[in-house]
């Protein structure tokens, strides 16, 4: 089978594909305002046919691993024919949704008959209040009912996303490791990102994951092994806990040395970097199945282009308004 590798020899497995930017939660970090169409309507998203082409030909490129990310992806109609779509692969051996979590409780098991097989739920606070004022929509409740309901449903773990912020959250390790206790949950403590029009959020509140780090190694938790088509997350374990802790640092040295990711948009770019840069179209090879040859071969010269950092230390930025983009 074909590998998709690039010029740094690092091979990438791994597929982010947006479905939507539509997110119905206002968080402070991400969208404060709320969701903004910038042009873009619901019907200028992939379509499922769309999504069918462009995950086969990564599929047939070596991926093995499909995330579905938003915005918040179950708000498509279609979520479930999208999942069986990409599960139609046979060589895609993980697909997951990262998502906000308010429709799981009702909806899981229809994810998963569909084909879903790992969670990835945003949790930023386990205070109901606080949550509230994070995500501007007064849904904890659901979101922790939608949990319960995931692994009522058969699913073995949960991942949960923090975003890791200063005076909000970043001294509630103790607080989170009693949750995960006896819970198998990966708890993922992800670095706030300086984003778009973010600065000043950013030079309040971030904190390096560094801190956490020193406090679980005193704690005698362990750093384990990465396989190839994981996430960029340290993962810690520890013999008295169900659960797990990982810490995504995208500022830290060499953080962009086992890169395995790529990612498309919701309007069918194709992004080298999760950080940054227009990207590569591709939709204009995603209308017939005839063209599946021409898609590979773009999707595959378009990696002599990856750059081998994503220039984060120096103040870049570049376009990512969503750090759902981030959360492997």
């Amino acid at each position: 089978m074909l590998q998709l590798t690039d010029a740094f020899a690092r091979k990438f497995y791994y597929l982010r594909l947006s479905i939507t930017d539509v997110c119905n939660f206002r968080c402070t970090y991400c969208l404060p305002d709320g969701y903004k169409p910038h042009g873009h309507s619901n019907k200028s998203f992939l379509s499922l046919d769309e999504i069918r082409r462009v995950s086969r030909a990564f599929a047939n490129l070596g991926t093995e691993k499909v995330r579905l990310t938003g915005g918040e992806p179950s708000l498509r109609r279609d979520f479930c024919e999208i999942i069986a779509a990409v599960r139609e692969n046979p060589s895609i051996k993980t697909l997951a949704v990262t998502t906000n979590g308010y429709r799981m409780a009702r909806d899981i098991n229809k994810w998963r008959d569909a084909g879903l097989t790992n969670i990835n739920v945003s949790v930023d606070s386990l205070d109901a209040r606080q949550f509230h004022a994070i995500t501007g929509q007064d849904k904890f409740r659901d979101v922790m009912d939608g949990i319960d309901a995931a692994f009522d449903a058969g699913f073995s773990k949960v991942k949960v996303n923090t975003v890791l912020m200063r005076d909000v959250n970043h001294a509630s390790l103790n607080t989170f490791l009693d949750w995960i206790k006896t819970r198998p949950i990966q708890l993922r403590f992800i670095e706030l990102m300086q984003t778009g029009d973010g600065g000043d959020l950013f030079r309040k509140h971030h904190v390096s994951g560094e801190v956490l780090r020193e406090q679980l190694v005193r704690q005698g938790w362990q750093l384990q092994v990465r396989s190839r088509s994981d996430g960029p997350a340290q993962v810690f374990s520890h013999p008295d806990y169900l659960g797990e802790i990982g810490l995504i640092m995208p500022y830290e040295k060499d953080f962009c040395a086992s890169c395995n990711r790529l990612r498309v948009s919701a309007i069918g770019n194709l992004h080298l970097c999760l950080f940054g840069e227009q990207g590569i179209p591709l939709r204009d090879l995603l209308a017939d199945d005839m063209q599946q040859d021409d898609l590979m071969d773009r999707i595959q010269g378009g990696l002599s282009r990856k750059k081998q950092t994503h220039f984060l230390h120096e103040g870049n930025t570049g376009i990512t308004q969503n750090l759902s983009f981030i959360g492997g």
